[in-house]
């Protein structure tokens, strides 16, 4: 599967961003997905996870309550829409498909190209 993420972009903090990740073929609702994101100097950490279907999420104890990560299955697409932004949000944010929901970056097989997103103070 081949993941595209887009939505990135500046906002000020207390703002608010959808960050969308498309996804290629037609076996999208086989892959539980995840967010992560990666600041500069730091390593790639989980942000977010979504069962195959849906029902079923999990989140950074720094994004829960703020972020919430959703999926289309019909259109291939996962989302995750982030409020009350901080300044710490600022990241390269990427999607990554597994086989299990999980929040651990090596069990996902499959990564999109990431996307910027800067929260200015």
């Amino acid at each position: 599967v081949q993941l595209q993420a887009s939505g990135g972009g500046l906002v000020q903090a207390g703002g608010s961003l959808r960050l969308s990740c498309a996804a290629s073929g037609r076996t999208f609702s086989m892959y539980p997905m995840g967010w992560f994101r990666q600041a500069p100097g730091k390593e790639r950490e989980f942000v977010a996870s979504i069962s195959r279907s849906g029902g079923s999420t999990d989140y950074a104890d720094s994004v829960k309550g703020r972020f919430t990560i959703s999926r289309d299955n019909a259109k291939n697409t996962v989302y995750l829409q982030m409020n009350v932004l901080k300044p710490e949000d600022t990241a390269v944010y990427y999607c990554a498909a597994a086989n299990i929901i999980t929040s651990d970056r090596y069990q996902y097989n499959y990564w999109g190209q990431g996307t910027q997103l800067t929260v200015s103070s």
